[in-house]
């Protein structure tokens, strides 16, 4: 049995408009060490991430602790909205939710997200069988993930979890069947 952690990354610092380089704010860093305290009974394996720094600063309390790498995965980024700052970001969601090929001129649709993080997934699964392991991402990539397995999972539901952050997905597989999908607020935990 394979399990997979999914974790949502800590709040980010959005005055920063560079998506990728976009850090955690103070109370994000603080929040990180939720994620560390309840993957430390999980005997993880590996630690991988999206290559944006709010991620990996996520898991890197983790992954300092435990002393294991971070190895990134670059299709697990985040999807592209566009080359400039969106203001109504809700109805921008709620757009491309109700249609998976909806983008705007420089972005990435739904669908185009959820194929490249399940080709990634689909690699990780062969490369990692049998394996506890820990993968930073983000709330929409992570959301397709969650639709292309559940697809019951759709905007109402993106909406429940926009501001959860950090926030935990664990998957299990048997080989690269899919077996079970539990969401976890480690706020209630």
């Amino acid at each position: 049995m394979t399990t997979v952690y999914f974790i949502r990354h800590a709040e980010p610092n959005y005055t920063n408009h560079n998506d990728e380089a976009r850090e955690l704010t103070e109370k994000g860093m603080i929040d990180r060490k939720l994620v560390t305290n309840y993957l430390s009974d999980k005997h993880i394996d590996i630690v991988l991430s999206s290559p944006y720094k709010r991620t990996i600063d996520t898991i890197k309390d983790f992954s300092d602790e435990y002393r294991l790498p971070i190895e990134i995965i670059y299709d697990f980024r985040e999807r592209k909205v566009d080359s400039v700052w969106i203001e109504n970001f809700s109805d921008y969601c709620r757009h491309q939710w109700q249609d998976f090929s909806y983008k705007l001129s420089d972005g990435e649709t739904l669908g185009e997200v959820q194929t490249r993080n399940i080709h990634a997934l689909r690699l990780v699964l062969k490369k990692y069988q049998d394996k506890n392991i820990v993968i930073g991402s983000h709330g929409t990539a992570l959301s397709t993930i969650i639709n292309y397995f559940d697809n019951s999972f759709g905007y109402s539901d993106f909406k429940k979890i926009q501001f959860l952050m950090p926030w935990i997905v664990k998957f299990t597989f048997n080989g690269e069947n899919f077996q079970n999908i539990e969401m976890i607020n480690l706020f209630t935990e």
